[in-house]
């Protein structure tokens, strides 16, 4: 017999169709095996594909689980946005909180209901700052980016840094040279192995929009993603990371920004970050945006 699974395509951080950052969604995934979610993401090729399981708590309501098209992670900020905003629709949901169990923990996440549409608001997972990248590490780094000393920003450590799922943070001065960026995409996945940071963000904070703050590519080809577009689980930590190193002015209450991404590939998106900041440290870091439905569709699998 047949089972049947709604299925989506959804690009988030974006109102404008075939922009911003897709991504899978099965709203109502119980029953998938997990050999049978690695091979629907592999087939969807989306960066990530969420996958929504009934709760069986009264912790949270639903478990989400992500998958690239080659493994799982723990959580993923645009398909947390992709996930919620089907899920939303499919229940009606008014502006509200619902919780959601992920491999980052039960996090919350807040539904804004705004002209008849919906904004999506992720709280991230636990702060962590990792190693700074140096020495031979970082020469093997700007090597694979294809990028010398003199072009990043100075006093900018390069540094791993997680919010759940964890990125190097690399800033750089030119928005010309970002956009123009052509990693060896081997070289990152043979030094993830050795730093065990799968994804590399290149940043500016040189932007010539006014209300933009961070212009940016995130790159984790040693998960099968060799650019993705628009990125939540990057921009996050990165506002994190600002606020630690003290490189932007806060009230020592709220830092936020806006930052865009996916403009050198021709999927430009928008994601807002806010960073709670107590004692002039950051504490928690949420990230919003919108999505809109590309398609929706059924999979039918058989038993």
């Amino acid at each position: 017999m047949a089972r049947k699974y709604n299925l989506y395509q959804i690009d988030s951080f974006t109102k404008e169709k075939f922009t911003g950052n897709p991504a899978g969604v099965i709203t109502n995934a119980d029953g998938l095996t997990d050999d049978e979610m690695q091979r629907i993401a592999r087939e969807l090729n989306n960066s990530e594909t969420a996958f929504i399981f009934s709760s069986n708590s009264n912790e949270y309501d639903a478990h989400v689980r992500f998958f690239t098209p080659t493994n799982e992670v723990p959580i993923c900020g645009h398909a947390t946005i992709a996930a919620h905003y089907a899920r939303a629709i499919e229940n009606g949901l008014g502006t509200s909180r619902v919780y959601h169990k992920t491999g980052a923990g039960i996090l919350p996440v807040d539904i804004v209901k705004e002209n008849g549409d919906y904004k999506i608001v992720m709280t991230q997972g636990k702060i962590e700052f990792g190693d700074i990248i140096d020495s031979i590490n970082k020469e093997e780094l700007l090597a694979a980016l294809n990028i010398k000393n003199s072009d990043l920003l100075e006093n900018y450590e390069i540094q791993i840094v997680s919010t759940g799922h964890s990125k190097v943070m690399v800033g750089i001065k030119s928005i010309a040279t970002l956009n123009t960026l052509q990693p060896d995409y081997n070289a990152l996945s043979k030094l993830s192995e050795t730093i065990k940071c799968n994804g590399y963000y290149v940043f500016t904070v040189n932007s010539k929009d006014s209300d933009i703050l961070i212009h940016g590519r995130m790159f984790a080809p040693a998960i099968g993603i060799n650019e993705d577009p628009v990125t939540g689980n990057a921009n996050g930590p990165l506002g994190a990371y600002l606020v630690h190193h003290k490189l932007v002015k806060q009230n020592n209450s709220l830092f936020s920004f806006k930052a865009k991404q996916g403009e050198a590939i021709g999927r430009p998106g928008i994601i807002e970050v806010e960073v709670k900041i107590e004692d002039e440290k950051p504490i928690q870091v949420k990230v919003s945006g919108n999505a809109v439905i590309i398609f929706k569709s059924e999979l039918s699998l058989n038993d």
